[in-house]
């Protein structure tokens, strides 16, 4: 199948999973745990369009084990324009590492490198939380995530376990329930292509990948610690850049991801990371990276893909 078939047979699925307006009321989701389902008046409600305003890397824990981080800076915060991960992160084992510095030392030579973003391929999870613009969608079995860049969405199924035997897809297989006040996803299956990577900093992975994301609703000043520590090492883009901008004076709730990787073919220890989320300036808006035989934020020549045969 082409890309591009592929991109339409997305956007068919997608026109079905959005037939409710975006600010949808959410519907009862059922939970498996002995008291039976959970009221829909106990399910948070994460409806609407959410920003992330620090890039290019996840933020990180408070302690313990974290995600590779960009060793270039200006004035002491990471520059997203010169990408070099920091391949001593003890996370890494040998053969990541070195991958890991491979590609920043390409940036440091001002060879930009491909990324699944730039070459406008499915990101694959947890590539995917570099995206500044997201909704949720919550229904009685499902929850349908919608990422701005490239109408790439995921779907999670509700209190369901992983099929035995995971046919490997772009953004993995997602199971999902509630804990409380947390929406709890589980996914494995995440396909390995040729631009597949973790982060922008080129990290690999394994058939073993596994993401676990946990999303809950905080308080502004509740997320205002994993902000700081976010911002010490990321940094904001100039407003006007993207097509929505995060509201630097919002203080209403905040949404909160918190994401544990681990991958025993790459890393040496599960690690931990945040992607806290605001609401922005300005309304969803349509942004697409468009394929094309000229050099799109990079050195080299994009890579296109091609079929031997129609598909039919």
């Amino acid at each position: 199948m082409t890309f591009y078939r592929r991109e339409l047979l997305l956007l068919i699925a997608l026109a079905s999973a959005v037939s409710p307006a975006c600010g949808q009321a959410v519907a009862p989701t059922s939970e498996v745990a002995a008291g039976g389902s959970k009221s829909a008046s106990s399910i948070p409600d994460f409806s609407g369009v959410w920003h992330r305003w620090l890039r290019p890397g996840f933020g990180p824990p408070a302690s313990g084990p974290g995600p590779v981080t960009n060793r270039s800076r200006i004035r002491g915060v990471s520059n997203y324009n010169q990408l070099v991960g920091d391949y001593t992160n003890p996370i890494l084992n040998r053969q990541a590492a070195q991958v890991v510095k491979e590609h920043g030392d390409l940036s440091l030579e001002g060879v930009g490198y491909p990324t699944p973003s730039n070459q406008c391929w499915p990101d694959g999870v947890p590539y995917i939380f570099w995206q500044y613009g997201m909704q949720m969608l919550q229904e009685q079995d499902k929850v349908t995530i919608l990422y701005l860049q490239d109408h790439q969405f995921r779907q999670v199924r509700l209190n369901q376990p992983h099929p035995a035997h995971v046919t490997p897809s772009w953004y993995g297989d997602s199971v999902g329930h509630y804990e409380g006040n947390t929406l709890v996803i589980d996914t494995v299956g995440i396909k390995i292509g040729p631009f597949s990577m973790v982060d922008m900093y080129g990290t690999p992975y394994s058939t073993s990948l596994h993401v676990v994301e946990r999303y809950q609703l905080l308080d502004s000043e509740a997320a205002k610690d994993a902000l700081d520590r976010d911002a010490k090492i990321n940094q904001r883009y100039p407003p006007g850049v993207n097509p929505i901008d995060f509201d630097p004076n919002y203080r209403g709730k905040h949404l909160q991801l918190q994401l544990t990787v681990e991958d025993a073919g790459v890393f040496t220890t599960p690690w931990s990371a945040y992607v806290t989320y605001g609401r922005p300036l300005g309304e969803w808006a349509e942004n697409v990276c468009a394929e094309n035989l000229r050099k799109y934020n990079t050195e080299k020549e994009p890579a296109v893909p091609t079929a031997d045969k129609p598909d039919f």
